[in-house]
């Protein structure tokens, strides 16, 4: 318990130092600054089969400033067993593409329909989850709407820290690729470790670090998430 705390205040002590050094060394592009992504994913359990999927992400050029983009998205999810899963949903992502302008100047609106399928399993004590999606992309760009579809393919793992089985803190993992159904297909690459901490079987948080390959841009990112299960 001592070393936990312990670890707890290192976390915090060297989160407040990457904050306080990203916000006073600024960088005149997107590729220089190092941004963030604060993100809640909610499961609220309908019934045995049936549970509602909902998610908030809020992303920044830089460490909590400079906007980028929201993503609000919800979905219903059909579980088939319980290491199965498929999922129909809907989102709607403004988007600021130009580095410091903020929110309000030329902000780039998506609506998108999505689906997926995830599958789950364990090795020893590392489970491994396999997430695959579909989407259905309608992006207005001022008074031109373009079209596009993509698909996208996550593979994750959470691997305990400790052999004690009532430790809370593990480590998370994945990598996902995003390629556009067209003539170029790569669109982007997400590389990312963090530290979580599970709060009780309904609740964990992570901090980390995410390597964003998107385009021919390279984009370094802190990641703060929430994970939140409820319902009967």
């Amino acid at each position: 318990m001592v070393q936990l705390i312990i670890m707890t205040r290192k976390l915090i002590f060297y989160v407040i130092c990457l904050i306080f050094f990203s916000n006073n060394i600024k960088g005149q592009n997107v590729e220089e600054n190092f941004g963030s992504w604060l993100m809640h994913f909610g499961t609220h359990k309908l019934s045995d089969n049936y549970s509602l999927h909902y998610e908030t992400q809020l992303r920044n050029y830089e460490i909590l400033s400079n906007f980028n983009q929201l993503l609000p998205r919800v979905g219903l999810n059909y579980h088939i067993d319980k290491n199965t899963s498929v999922t129909a949903g809907y989102a709607f992502i403004p988007t600021q593409n130009e580095f410091d302008k903020g929110w309000g100047e030329k902000i780039v609106t998506e609506n998108r329909i999505w689906q997926q399928f995830i599958l789950k399993n364990v090795v020893g004590r590392i489970k491994i989850r396999h997430r695959y999606r579909l989407e259905q992309r309608w992006i207005k760009n001022e008074a031109f709407t373009n079209y596009k579809n993509r698909a996208r393919y996550m593979l994750s793992l959470k691997i305990p820290i400790s052999k004690n089985e009532e430790s809370p803190l593990f480590i998370s993992l994945y990598d996902e690729i995003f390629l556009d159904i067209s003539n170029t297909p790569f669109d982007q690459n997400r590389l990312f470790a963090a530290l979580g901490y599970q709060v009780n079987k309904q609740m964990n948080f992570q901090f980390g670090y995410l390597r964003h390959r998107s385009g021919i841009l390279n984009l370094n990112r802190l990641q703060i998430a929430v994970f939140l299960t409820t319902g009967s």
